[in-house]
């Protein structure tokens, strides 16, 4: 493609793609779909509108886009604080996935509870978490990246779908985030979960200056 070609396909990817403020126009993605592929071809473009899209979204408006109320923050319930702040990282404490009827808050995998019932708890767990950190941050948008998610299955002896339960916490966080919330991980069996919870999940998390 001749310089021309690419100086007008850029200008025209910049023009239906972004407004006027440097905004993600969503409504245009039909456009980039056709685009983008053409742009990858000719090794124009080293990212991916979607995705830097989605990053850049404020995370509010994709948590409203995604039907998700956050719950009330976590209170401790022992000698322990929620976060702690040391540089630009942000470690939580354990969650579980809050009070409620039903095996989502109270099971254990491979007895009385499903791999789906665990991934739905592990979710709900997610966004305790977020939860908690908008308490500490004041504003999601200020999360740099999720570097670390380490999540824990009530499990009975023989089960071990441990990854596939913590999923619910690992997809919910790269559904809001994008490519920051991919994230470095471990799901780990244990015998027993405080108060029977099937699903304990604690983070970290980088944070803007």
């Amino acid at each position: 493609m001749a310089v021309f070609g690419w100086k007008r396909l850029l200008d025209k990817i910049s023009e239906n793609l972004f407004n006027n403020r440097g905004e993600y126009k969503q409504s245009q993605q039909v456009f980039a779909c056709e685009l983008y592929p053409k742009c990858c071809l000719y090794g124009m473009l080293e990212f991916n509108p979607f995705t830097e899209g989605n990053d850049s979204m404020k995370i509010e408006q994709r948590l409203e886009e995604l039907g998700v109320e956050l719950p009330e923050p976590a209170v401790p319930v022992a000698n322990y604080v929620t976060t702690v702040q040391t540089g630009n990282l942000i470690f939580t404490s354990g969650h579980g996935p809050g009070t409620g009827e039903g095996p989502i808050y109270k099971s254990q995998l491979g007895t009385d509870a499903t791999i789906e019932e665990g991934y739905a708890s592990a979710r709900q767990v997610a966004m305790g978490l977020l939860s908690t950190l908008k308490h500490a941050l004041g504003d999601l948008d200020r999360v740099k990246r999720v570097v670390k998610v380490v999540g824990f299955v009530n499990s009975a002896p023989d089960f071990t779908d441990q990854p596939a339960v913590v999923n619910g916490a690992s997809d919910f966080f790269v559904e809001v985030f994008g490519d920051k919330g991919k994230h470095a991980r471990s799901a780990v069996g244990m015998v027993q979960l405080p108060g029977g919870i099937p699903v304990e999940v604690e983070m970290v998390v980088e944070i803007e200056d």
